[in-house]
């Protein structure tokens, strides 16, 4: 989900229209557990009632992204995977699978994600994934397609569909995903696409137009997650950003608007610095709040939604979902989804999208 957060940012690179076309407006995050409602959060609760968020294939927002680097006519080169990287005379150089390595770099940006090479070995595995598949948006179904639906069974099983527009195409897809432990991943592929759809429907019978077209157990895609956080995100001419610093369960849907939020500070402090090393103090000094309050809400909130505790989701059930349908527990779950707990664009100078005039563009 693309929030208000990320949203701001692909504003200034004129990407915001785009997404939107392609992407689902969501209003809303709805999840029960058996009657009982233990999630629901509408972004008008928040003060300004025109905030919303965007579902949207990985595949379309990396496309949008792609292109505009094309449009800027950017070098780009494929087929090597990086291993690591060593200061040369001329900079940083990358160190190549194959044995080669690139010429030195002023500065190597490293968005490889969780498990990249060019950060050192940190956090945990967290015990739960999720198998996820993409589909078509079944006629008549009746999930509304601007809301985020979630059910639950305890917290060791969740089922979700998450709408995500049209992409480059005219058909609008959803994103299933079925929460899964991992050390279980294996005894679930062997039990067959039967049975595994036989348990999702008997939690959730509104799933089944979804489930109809999974025919194949390779249509599915299991993810695994890590919960890391890099004390030093920087080094002599290497800046680690995104889930290459910080990644985390994504229970609150913020990985890539974190990415984009790191970026823009990137950008902004190279543009106000000629010192790299000045600018990289700066940029990590821009985001770090931010980053260090959602670890922190990530760590806090995942185990109510995907661990073997009997205790926590029985609070939820029972005490945290009637709380949180209350001003200004609202108000305080939405600004939470959203990301703007923190202030994280006033800290970095950006508005958000329905304020920005178009003609702002990314510092130079």
């Amino acid at each position: 989900m693309i929030q208000p957060t990320g949203l701001a940012v692909l504003a200034k690179l004129h990407l915001a229209e785009r997404i939107r076309h392609e992407g689902a407006r969501i209003d809303r995050l709805f999840g029960r557990a058996g009657d009982r409602v233990v999630l629901d959060v509408s972004y008008s609760a928040m003060p300004r009632g025109d905030r919303f968020g965007i579902g949207i294939h990985r595949a379309s927002l990396f496309a949008a992204l792609h292109d505009a680097i094309l449009a800027e006519g950017i070098d780009i080169r494929t087929d090597h995977t990086v291993v690591g990287s060593r200061l040369v005379a001329g900079g940083r150089s990358l160190l190549f699978a194959d044995g080669q390595a690139s010429e030195g770099f002023d500065l190597v940006v490293d968005g490889l994600g969780t498990r990249s090479a060019l950060a050192p070995p940190t956090g945990y595995e967290l015990d739960y994934g999720a198998l996820w598949a993409s589909l078509d948006w079944p006629g008549g179904s009746p999930l509304d397609p601007h809301t985020l639906s979630q059910r639950y069974r305890r917290s060791s099983t969740m089922a979700g569909v998450l709408p995500l527009g049209v992409g480059a195409g005219e058909t609008l897809r959803a994103a299933f995903f079925w929460s899964l432990k991992g050390t279980d991943y294996p005894r679930s592929r062997e039990t067959g696409l039967a049975a595994w759809k036989q348990e999702v429907l008997a939690l959730w019978p509104e799933c089944e137009p979804f489930l109809e077209q999974i025919v194949d157990r390779d249509q599915l895609t299991f993810a695994r997650y890590a919960h890391r956080t890099l004390k030093t995100p920087l080094e002599d001419r290497l800046v680690h950003i995104g889930d290459a610093w910080h990644s985390a369960s994504p229970q609150l849907g913020q990985g890539a608007n974190m990415a984009l939020l790191d970026a823009w500070a990137l950008a902004r402090a190279l543009s106000e610095h000629g010192d790299i090393a000045q600018a990289l103090t700066e940029a990590i000094a821009l985001r770090r709040r931010h980053v260090k309050l959602y670890q922190a809400l990530t760590c806090l909130f995942t185990p109510v939604y995907q661990s073997d505790s009997r205790l926590l989701p029985f609070v939820r059930d029972r005490l945290v979902g009637p709380v949180s349908k209350l001003w200004p527990a609202t108000a305080i779950q939405a600004s939470m989804v959203s990301g703007l707990i923190g202030d994280p664009l006033g800290t970095l100078g950006l508005e958000e999208y329905s304020a920005l005039v178009e003609t702002q563009a990314l510092p130079a």
